[in-house]
């Protein structure tokens, strides 16, 4: 065992990742709870990383015991994609080292997310009499699956001869249509700012802002405003879903950021792009990325109360509330997706008291056979997406948000800790969080057995963590148990 002390002026690792993460947290970014000294930011939903580096770079010179790595400014992150993970080296942190690193973090979050707004772009695509309509079609589609990873669709479509006379009415009409962005693609590349596309946009009151990109693939780019509509001559090179210029444009304004001048010379520096194609090779790299577990909750509603003596022990009113309510709730504290209730006796009770409340409400019919079959109904109720779930008793009422959090935070399969289970003084208690490679053992257990035994062969894949109360040793069984828990 290796033990650490700490002195009157430390702060513990935890709690100063946590308030150095606190200080860098900005919009659209969500704070993990600290473990073992590392706070890590999440995305919230889709869109780009905002990073403010000369902050991030002050809080990396402070000293040496506090560490800050993010994302790139500008890439683009999933929901639940970690933006930056704050690591404390040491056990403890002299506070005065803790005060500096928050002060470097400035007034401002220096991580923020920009989430993509559902935008619909009008899309324009001009031919010349030799272009074949495979060659329209491949672009549109390019058009429309990069608008649909940015959670965005593509609306009015034409497609006109590569003439400037002709292109500045389609583009009037579009105009007129009051789309959030107008793409252009043109049969040819644009040449100079008097080329077909700039000069269809400027003969019907338009501007163009800016021809050419410093990033390649995408030089080739342009940009202007009609009406107060984003225009965007889009690159030849974008009729393919290799990522370009254009993508870093598309992004962007799907972001809500600035497309100005500034903004698109500042794309020079990692703007050498390597043949990386936006679809299926790009999705499949998405696996890999560091993100936030999708957890979920199976609460064991479908018991007997046999113990109790007569009522179902689950609607009876413990503290102004059923005594289901308090795991449940604690479980939409946490911000648990989906909540899944599993009923058996008293059923119809049970999902009175449960009305209003956003949870899935699944019924074991073999609840009679013992705890194992109400526990795999929960299983089989969750979708692929759930990366790991607690499996809560329904009468356990002082299980809080807070003690979830913190079990949440323990949670790493790909590290070993793969089975989170509290304690308290030294003893398990529940609930325990189970990631996904466990649920076909748990599915496979008879009669009135509990997980708790899986967990006794699996001693690799443990992590305890300690509560800083009982009450996940607390279950009410007996009427003189709740008695006692109500006049608590």
């Amino acid at each position: 065992m290796v033990a650490a002390r700490l002195e009157g002026d430390d702060v513990a690792e935890d709690e100063a990742a946590r308030r150095v993460a606190e200080a860098l947290c900005g919009p659209g970014a969500v704070q993990a709870a600290a473990f073992t000294g590392r706070a890590n930011l999440y995305a919230a939903a889709a869109g780009l990383a905002v990073i403010d580096a000369a902050r991030i770079n002050a809080v990396n010179m402070v000293d040496e015991a506090i560490t800050v790595a993010t994302l790139p400014p500008g890439e683009m992150v999933s929901p639940r994609q970690m933006l930056a993970t704050i690591k404390i080296m040491p056990f403890a942190v002299p506070r005065r080292i803790v005060e500096r690193a928050v002060a470097a973090a400035g007034n401002a979050p220096a991580v923020a997310l920009a989430p993509f707004r559902s935008l619909e772009a009008g899309l324009i695509i001009t031919r010349q009499p030799t272009t074949k309509a495979s060659v329209l079609a491949k672009a549109a589609d390019a058009m429309a699956a990069r608008m649909a990873a940015l959670n965005g669709r593509i609306g009015a479509t034409v497609t006109v001869d590569h003439d400037q006379t002709v292109l500045a009415e389609a583009l009037q009409e579009m105009a007129a249509t009051r789309p959030d962005l107008i793409l252009v693609v043109g049969a040819n590349a644009v040449i100079d700012r008097l080329d077909h596309i700039p000069a269809a946009i400027t003969a019907i009151g338009g501007v163009v802002e800016r021809f050419g990109m410093p990033v390649d693939p995408g030089n080739l780019l342009l940009t202007g405003e009609l009406a107060g509509i984003p225009v965007i001559g889009v690159p030849g090179c974008a009729r393919t879903l290799k990522l370009n210029g254009f993508d870093f444009i598309l992004r962007r304004l799907a972001a809500g950021l600035p497309i100005d001048g500034a903004a698109i010379a500042a794309m020079g520096v990692g703007g050498l792009l390597k043949e990386v194609e936006i679809g299926g090779a790009a999705r499949g790299a998405a696996a890999a990325v560091a993100r936030a577990p999708h957890l979920a909750a199976i609460v064991l509603a479908a018991g007997r109360s046999s113990r109790m003596g007569g009522p179902n022990k689950l609607a009876l009113n413990l503290g102004g509330k059923a005594l289901v309510l308090h795991g449940v709730d604690a479980a939409l504290e946490a911000g648990l997706d989906p909540v899944v209730v599993v009923t058996g006796h008293g059923a119809e009770q049970v999902g009175q008291v449960l009305a209003g409340r956003p949870v899935k409400l699944v019924h074991n019919p073999r609840f009679a056979s013992g705890l194992s079959s109400s526990l795999r109904t929960g299983i089989e109720a969750l979708d692929q997406g759930v990366d790991g779930a607690f499996v809560l008793l329904g009468d356990m009422p002082r299980v809080s948000g807070e003690h979830l959090r913190r079990l949440a935070a323990g949670f790493a399969p790909a590290e070993s800790r793969a089975i989170v289970i509290p304690t308290a003084g030294g003893r398990w208690g529940n609930p325990i969080l189970w990631a996904r490679s466990f649920f076909p053992a748990m599915a496979e257990l008879a009669g009135d057995q509990g997980a708790r035994l899986l967990a006794v062969a699996n001693p690799a894949w443990i992590v305890e963590i300690e509560m800083p109360d009982d009450g996940v040793l607390l279950d009410l069984d007996t009427a003189a148990e709740f008695t006692a828990a109500a006049s608590a």
